[in-house]
């Protein structure tokens, strides 16, 4: 086996439930292959991090971690007409999304974010209540 190096910020590495580790093409929702996704990401915009959107993972937690920069993980109410909670992340920080909670981020600064989650089933919901 050939060992080279593997651009995180253009592929993601999948962890199958084998044991086995692949470097892939990043994928927003699953392939069914029951594959943990650790993705990185270099971003300097709130578009990049869709935080225009709601973001939620049936199948598992979430690790989301900041590696530089800066952003806010902001969680929907769930409550009608409620408050959405939020966490700062600071370098090397990170905050874990309960199964099933939707959530979405918005940036304080460029930064280089990373995610680790199973995406099967994984769903984005347009916000309606931007502001």
């Amino acid at each position: 086996m050939t060992t080279a190096p593997i651009d995180l910020f253009t592929s993601a590495l999948h962890v199958h439930p084998d044991g086995d580790v692949r470097a892939a093409e990043r994928q927003m929702t699953g392939s069914g292959s029951g594959a943990w996704q650790i993705a990185t990401f270099h971003v300097e915009t709130d578009t990049e991090v869709h935080a225009d959107h709601w973001e939620m993972h049936p199948e598992a937690e979430e690790a989301v971690c900041c590696l530089t920069g800066g952003a806010r993980l902001y969680f929907r109410p769930t409550t009608p007409g409620g408050a959405e909670d939020m966490v700062r992340l600071r370098a090397g920080t990170a905050a874990i999304v309960p199964r099933g909670r939707w959530h979405r981020l918005e940036l304080d600064a460029p930064s280089d974010l990373m995610s680790i989650t199973l995406r099967d089933g994984t769903r984005l919901e347009k916000r309606t209540d931007t502001h």
